[in-house]
């Protein structure tokens, strides 16, 4: 596979006809009927990501369904072993089951493959990459065909960490979450509209994609509960994926995840303990420049990121940054963290990892 997007003079005959500058590459999205799939398709458009040729990709109940790009129908097809010939860029998005049965086929026909599944993440030969904060750990160009994208939640925690752990080593991480229904997928993110109108006419409603009442209300993560530990899935995800992107195996992190009524857009408030103290304006100064992040910290308006101002924005807002006055040490600071979890906690992390694959 060869995502060289600008071939080199140097490879041909000085009579030879000029190639394009750009060649357009043959993308397959599996998965392409969710709520993340939908994302990945819009990125593609958006970004001018060079597609030559777009395959959709989802289970037989969704082929034949149609689905616009660039102002054309695309016809989705079935998933099967010989949807890759021919593919150069594949993003996964149809859950670890999907990723560990196909995603090495793609591979091995030639595909980069890009998961957002957790079948890869924490495989110790596959990057785990936010190339914001760890682009240097993407494959050299030729010597590796997946790269895995993080869990949502870890991904956009850590565009804030990173920046701030160039500048002063972590040591600690303790979070608390209120992640939006655009976590469990598009059928969630319509219970949770579906939901709130029920229960505004005062009508009963039977949750049919998550186990608890979504409208006016918030539970914890249902992802299984591991009674050894007390953590849920979720939970350990981000703890595991947290150390291997900030290359910090050693890092404590201690956290709970939790469902809130809000339709996309994942918030979190992060205390972070540092080796050495880090005053809070410089925090700041680090994230008002770190790329992908937007500062927003007006105290005197008492404005700091919300999930409204987060939804479809690619940056990730960062503020509320203060001192952590539990922490005598003065290593401590507290922020509030909220992105957009269908675009940097998926798709658009996703796109970014294949545009910088094709950038070497």
């Amino acid at each position: 596979m060869s995502l060289d997007l600008a071939p080199s003079p140097l490879a041909a005959p000085a009579d030879a006809p000029a190639e394009p500058a750009r060649r357009g590459l043959t993308v397959a999205i599996v998965g392409a009927t969710g709520a993340v799939g939908a994302e990945l398709i819009d990125q593609l458009e958006r970004r001018d990501f060079p597609v030559g040729e777009l395959r959709l990709l989802a289970s037989p109940r969704s082929a034949g369904r149609s689905l616009a790009f660039k102002g054309r129908p695309v016809v989705v097809q079935a998933l099967d072993e010989d949807a890759f010939d021919g593919v150069d860029v594949a993003f996964f998005s149809a859950g670890a089951g999907v990723s560990r049965r196909f995603g090495p086929i793609a591979a091995a026909r030639g595909a980069l493959v890009v998961d957002n599944s957790s079948a890869f993440r924490m495989d110790e030969g596959t990057p785990l990459v936010v190339p914001e904060v760890n682009g240097q750990d993407l494959p050299a160009q030729g010597s590796g065909r997946l790269v895995a994208n993080p869990n949502c939640v870890t991904a956009v925690a850590v565009m804030a960490l990173g920046p701030l752990h160039r500048e002063v080593p972590i040591r600690r991480v303790i979070a608390a979450t209120y992640q939006a229904a655009s976590g469990a997928g598009a059928a969630a993110m319509e219970e949770l509209r579906a939901s709130t109108a029920a229960y505004l006419e005062g009508h009963s409603f039977q949750p049919q994609v998550l186990k608890h009442p979504y409208a006016f209300n918030l539970f914890s993560h249902d992802a299984a509960v591991d009674p050894a530990t007390g953590y849920n899935g979720e939970e350990a995800k981000v703890m595991d994926e947290l150390r291997k992107i900030l290359g910090a195996p050693d890092l404590r992190v201690g956290i709970t995840c939790v469902r809130v009524p809000v339709l996309r857009a994942h918030a979190m408030a992060l205390t972070v303990e540092f080796e050495s103290p880090l005053a809070a304006e410089r925090a700041r100064e680090i994230l008002a420049d770190a790329p992908g992040v937007r500062l927003v910290d007006d105290v005197a308006a008492n404005h700091f990121p919300m999930p409204n101002e987060a939804s479809g924005r690619d940056e990730v807002l960062v503020g509320r940054i203060r001192p952590d006055t539990s922490d005598p040490t003065g290593c401590s600071l507290a922020l509030f963290v909220v992105g957009d979890q269908l675009l940097k906690g998926a798709a658009l992390n996703a796109i970014q990892i294949a545009e910088a694959m094709a950038e070497r």
